[in-house]
């Protein structure tokens, strides 16, 4: 049997980030996950990306992690474009604005968590364990994992980094509330007749947001189109001309005719959040956590930003000789992590209030909103330095 001071359960972009952040700490660490954390990518990029911000990004620079990003797989964006497609509303974002190179880059989630991945390898106090878990022996000093392969790993502290449907999570018997959004996303990389201009450009609909992010090649973007689930099937049932005319108007053909690059996928979402992060000897970090609507496109953001709350106490737990493990003291990394979320979940939720739907008062309220803020320089750039994580 082996013992680790910490044993992260997922191997994906914030258990890996958690790993980098303890880089220079003296806790030994292993992550958990079934299948390899490093993959091969595909000659052409998926359509499942994240925005990441800029407070991200630095992050992962100071952490020997940018280096390893795939360039190709990775696209910085200068500006946002943002628009109700049922109103006057219109705003623009620009990182000139805010004296900065760049808002953010999007880039593709293996390609971020294979960077991770090569950087954490070169850890000496980090182990990746490909495995699975058979079952999970939580006493009042340390957690067993009895893994799939039939070794056996002690640890003090148990990491849920394994998302939305957490089994660490559960096995810890944390409790959750959750609520449908009542919308689907649908994904897919589309290819542009006009280039994207490393613009990232939101419309809302009547029957939801749709997403155009802006990927390394200049006529390729990613979208998220999160619509009702009646409009969501109805879109899935088109064949791909039909979806790529209905894409283009949703879009107000505001980068020409668009055709498909991927195969569209669709997954409903809901909103999910731990009434309880921690106990002793166990903590939840990003979707295990909590998961929000990505129309905003801060989840990745808001997991990494725990990742880092959750490393920078532990390393002081650590370095003043505390117990990591035990729960008072974790709270404090509990109560800041769960009033962050609780703000974003609540942002996400007027948002879809406001921008749902084509009452007549919402659109009023909406176009005046857009415009306003547009013009107002104050309150457009505390909006921007806020996505940005500044």
């Amino acid at each position: 049997m082996q013992h680790v001071d910490i044993a992260i359960v997922g191997g994906g972009i914030v258990g890996l980030t958690l790993a980098a952040a303890l880089k220079d700490s003296e806790l030994n660490i292993a992550i958990i996950d079934k299948s390899p954390c490093y993959q091969v990518l595909a000659d052409r990029p998926t359509a499942r990306v994240s925005a990441i911000n800029q407070a991200n990004i630095k992050a992962l620079q100071q952490f020997d992690v940018w280096p390893h990003l795939q360039q190709d797989r990775a696209n910085s964006y200068t500006a946002m474009h943002v628009w109700d497609k049922d109103s006057f509303g219109d705003i623009h974002f620009s990182c000139d604005e805010m004296g900065s190179d760049t808002l953010g880059v999007i880039v593709e989630n293996q390609a971020l968590v294979n960077a991770l991945a090569q950087a954490v390898e070169a850890q000496s106090n980090v182990q990746l364990v490909t495995a699975g878990i058979d079952r999970v022996l939580a006493g009042p000093n340390q957690t067993m994992l009895m893994l799939d392969n039939d070794d056996v790993l002690s640890c003090r502290l148990l990491v849920g980094a394994d998302g939305a449907n957490s089994f660490v999570r559960k096995q810890a018997g944390l409790p959750i509330t959750f609520k449908d959004y009542e919308h689907t996303a649908i994904v897919a990389n589309v290819k542009t007749d006009e280039p994207h201009n490393n613009v990232a450009r939101q419309a809302f609909t009547p029957t939801g947001p749709l997403a155009l992010l802006p990927m390394a090649e200049p006529n390729v973007c990613s979208i998220v189109w999160s619509q009702t689930p009646e409009q969501a099937s109805s879109l899935m049932a088109l064949d791909d001309d039909a979806f790529c005319h209905a894409l283009t108007a949703a879009s107000n053909s505001v980068l020409g005719t668009i055709s498909l690059e991927t195969e569209r996928a669709a997954f409903p979402l809901t909103m999910r959040y731990a009434r309880q992060w921690a106990k002793d000897g166990g903590v939840l970090v990003g979707d295990a956590a909590h998961t929000i609507h990505p129309l905003a496109g801060q989840g990745a953001n808001l997991g990494m930003q725990d990742a880092l709350a959750l490393a920078e106490s532990l390393s002081s737990l650590s370095a003043a000789g505390k117990d990591i493990g035990l729960y008072k003291h974790l709270r404090s990394y509990e109560r800041s992590r769960k009033t962050e979320a609780t703000k974003m979940i609540a942002a996400m939720d007027g948002f879809k209030f406001l921008f749902d739907g084509s009452d007549p008062l919402k659109k009023l309220v909406r176009g005046i909103g857009l415009s306003a803020t547009d013009k107002l320089t104050t309150i457009k750039n505390a909006f921007v330095s806020h996505a940005m994580g500044l």
